[in-house]
């Protein structure tokens, strides 16, 4: 059978997993009467909650007697480590645009690598059945961005489709009968070429995704670059540098049909499979047979540009939420991360039980936390901090950049450049892009962005927008000021009372409601003014045998700010810290004893 590997690649919530679904269904995977969820490929309980895509993921379809095999990617710009390594599976790619937002960061981070490996893209313009769709624009920004992008003249010639993944039809002309996908079925056997492989030499693939499953143990995923591989079939596991990492048997072959793995015989050439029956194996390693004695080539990644600290949770309430308290525990399941995803590094911190988690942004290790505290684990995580770096040639100080998108309408632009202004950021363009909006461009320091993410929606209105991109490391730009307010800080141990939150409640912004449990140097407020306030929420009304002329008066609390993880980690300062259980996220101090604090504030070390 012939086949053809392609990625689909876009901009986060540009449709590439809707897409997919339909591609499916029409492709006959599915039964008639099957009963299949919405976004099938998203299969992860955090990807299903956040509606985004976390992990690339494989599928495969017929037609016209070609398989077709399809890698979901994800979208976000902090995982662009998954579509990284998954490019070099493929012969082809999908390049999906939101009809209206046009071609945004992400979409020109995944097309630059793209175009870089000679990969020619198949443009589909997505969404087309939008009210402020503008195909043409799009079409001509698309072009610019290949352009800049160094695109060859042959990539530069692409074809391209007007589609609605919701609505499962695909054109090439904008008013074209909309009927179903099989134009771009058809573009995909014409323009994505065979891949180019060695059928006649012994096995070998790379190992580009690692799972782990209950039943078959390390599952690794890659093409099979050349010759068949076989059921139980000797192989050995080649590192980059050519040294061997294990010699095994291939217990199980796995290949892909529609959203099933499905065990097979052999596997030629060509083909994307997934292999089991390696206990050491993994990314970015060479599976092969044992006459094949170099490694095959291997796309390096971009390193991480941001860092975490992963601590033991040792707080006053620690090891009462979690099934999982030990820094053994969490450095085991932080290294074991790091063998399926390449794009974070985990070392080992100068503080005692602390680990140093590098990874692409904020959501990413977000999203780390998060898996972890539903394993039951419990830890306090320090602030984000960029990593910076020495310029060999001019011994500068260099940190890293981003380019930032936002769109928002006009009212709200002129706090939007302010606030930029005042975490270093420089903007570049800024132009009407219709309906009473902005788009602005800017260059800022990464640092700039962390926790800014909440003000802006604030500032906005919940209406605007932002995408942003690292773009590359630049010198140093000097402090940036951080948040403004200081804390409050619980004086006291215990379960907080609504009569005291309500008189501290003129004092700033509570983050915790009444019967909660707290605990000393717990933050359970943002005071209104710069400095932190230690303040005592437990306290309770005393009881005397004297009625008061008249009736109490009512105590009703404002709603407390509730931070969700993500929020928690933005919010945070150098001396503070986001203890993550199964059932909570609190803010405390890294020093909980009052006169420890003060004691370092007056030498001036935090850490």
């Amino acid at each position: 059978m012939d086949i053809r590997n392609i990625a689909i690649i876009a901009h986060v919530d540009h449709g590439k997993t809707t897409l997919v679904d339909q591609l499916l269904k029409q492709s006959g995977s599915f039964r008639d009467n099957q009963h299949v969820a919405e976004r099938a490929m998203d299969s992860n309980d955090l990807e299903r909650e956040r509606g985004i895509t976390i992990l690339a993921k494989c599928t495969s379809v017929v037609w016209k007697d070609t398989r077709i095999n399809i890698i979901d990617t994800p979208g976000h710009a902090d995982f662009g480590g998954e579509v990284e390594r998954i490019l070099s599976m493929v012969d082809g790619a999908v390049v999906l645009v939101d009809s209206a937002e046009g071609a945004l960061p992400q979409t020109k981070f995944v097309v630059g690598k793209a175009l870089a490996r000679g990969l020619k893209p198949i443009v589909v313009v997505n969404k087309i059945d939008r009210g402020d769709a503008r195909p043409d624009e799009v079409h001509n920004e698309i072009f610019d961005l290949f352009a800049a992008l160094g695109a060859n003249d042959e990539q530069l010639d692409f074809p391209m489709l007007y589609a609605s993944g919701r609505q499962g039809w695909a054109d090439t002309e904008i008013e074209g009968p909309r009927k179903d996908l099989s134009p771009l079925f058809d573009l995909i056997l014409r323009h994505v070429p065979a891949p180019k492989v060695n059928k006649d030499a012994p096995f070998a693939m790379v190992a580009t995704i690692l799972e782990n499953d209950n039943f078959l143990g390390r599952v690794l995923t890659g093409r099979v670059e050349q010759g068949t591989a076989k059921m139980n079939m000797p192989v050995h596991v080649l590192r980059p540098d050519g040294s061997v990492v294990e010699t095994g048997r291939l217990t199980k072959l796995l290949s892909f049909r529609g959203l099933d793995r499905v065990p097979v015989e052999e596997v030629e050439a060509g083909d994307i499979v997934a292999v089991a029956g390696l206990s050491d194996a993994t990314i970015p390693e060479t599976i092969a047979a044992l006459e094949v004695k170099e490694p095959l080539p291997s796309t390096p990644v971009d390193p991480p540009t941001l860092s975490m600290t992963f601590r033991l949770n040792d707080g006053p309430l620690g090891g009462r939420e979690g099934k999982k308290v030990t820094s053994r525990q969490i450095r085991d399941r932080l290294f074991k991360e790091t063998e399926g995803n390449i794009a974070i590094r985990v070392s080992e911190s100068p503080e005692s039980e602390a680990f140093e988690v590098a990874g692409r942004g904020e959501l990413q290790l977000g999203v780390l936390i998060e898996q972890m505290r539903r394993e039951g684990f419990e830890l306090t995580i320090g602030r984000p901090r960029v990593l910076f770096r020495t310029n060999e040639e001019t011994g500068e100080r260099e940190e890293p950049f981003e380019e930032v998108l936002i769109d928002v309408d006009e009212p709200y632009s002129g706090v939007v450049v302010e606030k930029m202004a005042l975490r270093k950021g420089i903007m570049q363009d800024m132009q009407p892009s219709g309906g009473g909006k902005v788009r602005l461009t800017f260059q800022i320091p990464s640092r700039g962005l962390i926790g800014y993410h909440g003000e802006f929606l604030t500032d906005t209105r919940g209406s605007g927008i932002m995408n942003r991109l690292f773009s590359g490391y630049q010198p140093y730009v000097g402090p940036i000021a951080g948040r403004r307010n200081g804390s409050l800080i619980s004086s006291e141990d215990g379960a907080t009372t609504q009569y005291s939150l309500f008189s501290l409640q003129d004092r700033g912004t509570l983050f915790v409601d009444a019967g909660e449990k707290v605990y000393v140097g717990m933050i359970i407020g943002e005071h209104s003014r710069e400095n932190d306030l230690e303040v005592n929420p437990i306290r309770e009304k005393k009881l005397t045998n004297i009625r008061a002329a008249g009736k109490d008066e009512a105590l009703l609390l404002i709603p407390p700010r509730k931070m969700n993880l993500e929020q928690a980690i933005a919010y945070i300062e150098d001396d503070e810290l986001v203890e993550v259980t199964p059932s909570a996220v609190r803010i405390r101090k890294r020093y909980l004893d009052p006169h420890e604090r003060k004691k370092r504030e007056r030498s001036g070390t935090v850490d």
